[in-house]
């Protein structure tokens, strides 16, 4: 009865696993307040990765989405020469999710990051504001209030129709406290990111508003997950090297093989050609076991072979 239920838990946690929509997640556009980040952070500091960082971390903790890994975006993007403004744009964002064989790109922007106070001292001048000020931080004042809105778009890959929208907004106020405390205490993570999941930001004022307004958005995007298209994608590769169990292939991201995939692994005993364009039309192919992928690169990947009968090189690998 044990193995069983074992069984069926195992059972369920692979389908699930696959049931998975596979999204890549696209820097946030913030030119609409780099200015307020300037005034924070100092100039350079990459606020739309640093948002982007924080979602990719909530998408992943809430189960619904698989989510491509940053180098692979980066590397892509450089490939391709996209610039930021193309990030955001439906159609370039589309090109850029075929490419990385995602069922949807989510892309986004941040229209709100800093502070709106009323009626304070600035300094020691004793100047008063009479109106309200936007985008101001890391001055001390005797009442702070953080104000983040950020919202997203998921794009169909093939069509890069919108499939779905959200927005979050946070907000965070205390009394005699400034945007991000008296030491700032924010790390940079390198290319100009801010480590906006510190505990040291986290704590701040404007960090508490960083992460209700991406909660709040990770939370609707997840309600999103049954609207994104399900892309099959044929993977028909070979057996390039056998070392034991371990087998390297030669196919990998670029014709849809990713880490925790698993691929049949089948040897070719007659293929049956089209005489007029010597394309193979099929194949008897006898199956031998089953590879699951431990790692991939762009043209080729390598997994641990799990079946009754050896495979050898040039034998066929399909899902």
């Amino acid at each position: 009865m044990r193995k069983f239920i074992a069984l069926t838990l195992l059972t369920s946690a692979v389908v699930f696993a696959q049931d998975k929509k596979r999204v890549a997640v696209i820097d946030f556009d913030y030119a609409a307040v780099q200015s307020s980040s300037d005034q924070i952070f100092g100039s350079g500091a990459d606020i739309g990765k640093s948002i982007a960082n924080l979602l990719v971390d909530r998408l992943v903790a809430g189960g619904a989405y698989s989510v491509i890994e940053r180098k692979a975006i980066d590397k892509i993007i450089a490939e391709q020469n996209f610039s930021n403004g193309e990030r955001a744009d439906p159609a370039s964002a589309a090109r850029i999710g075929k490419l990385l064989s995602v069922n949807a790109i989510i892309v986004g922007n941040i229209s709100q990051f800093g502070s709106e106070d009323k009626n304070s001292t600035v300094g020691g001048g004793g100047a008063s504001a009479v109106s309200s000020r936007f985008g101001v931080g890391g001055v001390n004042k005797k009442s702070s209030k953080a104000m983040v809105q950020i919202s997203a778009r998921i794009v169909n890959v093939e069509t890069g129709e919108i499939l779905a929208v959200a927005q979050g907004h946070g907000e965070s106020s205390r009394s005699s406290a400034s945007l991000i405390g008296s030491g700032g205490g924010i790390d940079n993570t390198g290319g100009g990111g801010i480590d906006m999941g510190s505990a040291n930001f986290a704590s701040t004022i404007l960090g508490e508003a960083v992460n209700k307004a991406v909660n709040s958005l990770s939370a609707q995007l997840t309600q999103s997950a049954a609207k994104l298209p399900t892309v099959v994608i044929q993977v028909d590769g070979l057996v390039a090297d056998v070392n034991g169990p371990t087998l390297v292939l030669n196919v990998g991201t670029k014709a849809g093989v990713h880490k925790g995939d698993r691929l049949h692994v089948l040897r070719t005993g007659r293929e049956i050609k089209d005489p007029a364009t010597g394309t193979v039309l099929r194949r008897t192919d006898t199956p031998l076991g089953d590879v699951v992928i431990t790692e991939a690169d762009e043209g080729s990947s390598v997994g641990t072979y799990s079946g009754a009968t050896p495979p050898i090189v040039g034998d066929h690998v399909k899902n």
